[in-house]
């Protein structure tokens, strides 16, 4: 067999393969790419919540509340177990509580420990008296009823407890669920409904941000309902948070830039405008140029949700802020 005519001949017969593969896929169609639906921005950076709510353990249990109707008393923890140890409770401790067989109690109660801090004294509301402020402590488990005690162990602690607490039955409470909503408008206008002040925050916080509890001065007169949304804003007429001098920032005339040869007038190109419409008139001052504006212009800094609602004020949480908010914030029902 002639080496040469063979390879001539595999050569040829690989050139006609590798031409009608090109020829096939020159004739081939590309698949079309599947069209996706665009993802709007929100969407991408942060998916749809299920089932989850604005407050939940320690903001819901712990929140604390402003009451003003009186406060039963009558149920209180009056000893330790290991009360020579120490003087401040916290998870899986065991105390007495005055309560025995004859008072309703049972085994296996949950009950909750509250500590009246005292009135409520503030100058952001136009009410008066607000009420009486109900720190959350936590709850304790009945585990044993005797004739005149009752045995309790801390089931949850949200801060020490002390004896001389007040052990009140639990009340379940139900926090409002997450709904997807549409950014924070904040050139909204007034909504025309029930409008108050944020006078206080738990632990005495200045600078409230998110998931931050706060007590505000609309209740159930004010007919505010859990689950409400509340607008936190800053009116930029009378009546805002910070009182800032209205006095010039900068003189109409400024010296001490002149040439040493050339000597010119004071001047400064950064003051206002003469008024009139030959500029012949005064100065345009900060004052002057707020007259005749509409009394609603204000500032929205944020967004809450209520979570408990008593006589005259209501316990909330912050979900949204576009900036530090602090007591003495107003307040809208939405």
């Amino acid at each position: 067999m002639n080496f040469q005519r063979f390879s001539t001949r595999a050569v040829s017969a690989f050139a006609i393969v590798a031409a009608c593969a090109a020829m096939s896929l020159g004739q081939a169609k590309p698949r079309p790419r599947p069209v996706e639906a665009p993802i709007p921005p929100y969407t991408r950076l942060m998916p749809p919540p299920v089932n989850m709510t604005v407050a939940e353990r320690n903001n819901l249990y712990c929140a604390g509340y402003v009451q003003n109707s009186p406060i039963d008393t009558g149920r209180t923890i009056v000893g330790a177990v290991d009360e020579q140890d120490g003087y401040i409770y916290s998870g899986n401790d065991v105390f007495y509580v005055n309560a025995g067989a004859s008072s309703g109690v049972q085994v296996g109660d949950v009950m909750s420990v509250i500590r009246p801090r005292g009135q409520v004294k503030t100058r952001w509301t136009k009410k008066g008296h607000l009420g009486n402020f109900i720190q959350e402590v936590g709850s304790v488990e009945i585990i044993r009823v005797k004739q005149n005690v009752s045995v309790a162990r801390v089931k949850t602690s949200c801060s020490s407890i002390l004896l001389g607490d007040i052990v009140q039955p639990s009340q379940v409470r139900v926090s409002p669920m997450y709904t997807q909503r549409p950014a924070l408008d904040l050139f909204a206008d007034p909504s025309g409904k029930a409008t108050g002040r944020l006078f206080m925050a738990r632990d005495g916080v200045d600078m409230i941000t998110r998931d931050n509890i706060v007590y505000v001065d609309l209740g159930a007169e004010d007919n505010v309902q859990v689950g409400d949304h509340l607008t936190i804003f800053r009116p930029l007429g009378t009546g805002n948070l910070f009182h800032s001098n209205e006095n010039e920032s900068v003189s109409a005339r400024s010296d001490g830039f002149e040439s040493e040869q050339y000597h010119g007038g004071k001047f400064s190109n950064q003051t206002a405008r003469k008024s009139g419409a030959q500029s012949r008139g005064k100065v345009v001052t900060t004052n002057r140029a707020k007259e005749g504006r509409p009394n609603d212009l204000r500032k929205v800094v944020g967004e809450m949700v209520v979570l408990n609602v008593k006589e005259r004020t209501a316990t909330a949480v912050i979900t949204r802020t576009a900036q530090e908010i602090h007591p003495g914030d107003w307040v809208e029902v939405q």
